[in-house]
């Protein structure tokens, strides 16, 4: 190659490799930044709390507002499984629903209050597996695996023992002896909720809520709010037979108004009635 055209190509690769770096160097003071995603979780999730066999018990929350709605299924575990079913559906329903929190609320669901007796039924295998469930069980995964009725553990009118059905069941060694009623007890009191909802079966009843002080106003007119909107009846006071140590008792006897729904049966969720009795609670304390 003649002595002229190599000095050409050299300064043409030496020009290409200035170009390059310049253009190099220009895209990184220009670059434009990747904008950061600050928008808010449509929902969170948290442990508050593990069974006596260390299942998680979960609380699912939507909406970062200032007053707090909570909703609680399961605490009868198995034998109330549709509660937990109902619980998992309206989660559902509020992760595809967003905009129906309003700005000041949020809502929490723990859907299963009692994972060790949910267990007991549903197995490994699915729904009705019925895992570790005696013959002639007519109360499957009621109970938490200490075989205590949790909603017989808390600090109302406790007792070392209650009823269910005119038998008498264990309520613990003492008020919130079990993990799964402490879990649920410092949630409350860490979020210190305008209302807790307990999902239940098979009474097809809205409950109040009271403790040695009655029923609180604000109480009977939210179980009258969700009963007219979710077409059950409402009860102010359960009275086939004595209960004490209930979760709903607890809450009233520290000024947090509860109801207990009862589904009619163990088999459905009776989904859009208590779609209906949801909506109408978020309604009641919007602002």
């Amino acid at each position: 190659m003649r002595p002229f055209l190599k000095k050409i190509l050299f300064g043409v690769v030496v020009l290409c490799v200035v170009a390059l770096g310049v253009f190099f160097v220009l895209r990184k003071d220009t670059e434009i930044p990747v904008p950061v995603d600050t928008t808010v979780p449509e929902f969170t999730s948290v442990v508050i709390g593990t069974s006596v066999q260390g299942r998680s018990i979960e609380a699912i929350s939507y909406g970062t507002g200032d007053t707090h709605l909570l909703f609680v299924g399961g605490i009868h575990g198995g034998y109330e499984w549709n509660s937990v079913l109902l619980a998992y559906e309206m989660m559902d329903y509020l992760e595809l629903h967003p905009e129906l929190i309003p700005e000041n609320l949020t809502v929490t669901i723990v859907p299963s209050a009692n994972p060790d007796g949910v267990f007991k039924v549903v197995g490994k295998e699915g729904r009705f597996a019925r895992a570790d469930v005696p013959d002639g069980d007519d109360s499957p995964g009621r109970f938490n695996a200490n075989n205590v009725d949790l909603n017989r553990n808390f600090d109302c009118k406790w007792k070392p023992e209650s009823m269910w059905r005119g038998d008498v069941v264990s309520a613990g060694t003492s008020a919130f002896s079990e993990p799964e009623a402490r879990a649920l007890r410092d949630f409350v009191l860490a979020n210190d909720p305008a209302i807790v909802v307990f999902w239940h079966s098979q009474s097809n009843a809205v409950y109040a809520s009271e403790c040695k002080g009655g029923i609180l106003p604000e109480t009977r007119t939210l179980m009258n709010l969700y009963a007219s909107s979710a077409g059950y009846s409402a009860v102010d006071t359960f009275d086939s037979y004595e209960i004490t140590g209930d979760a709903e008792g607890w809450l009233a006897s520290i000024n947090i108004p509860a109801i207990t729904v009862e589904l009619s049966t163990h088999e459905t969720t009776e989904w859009e009635k208590n779609l209906a009795g949801m909506k109408a609670l978020l309604t009641q304390y919007a602002r």
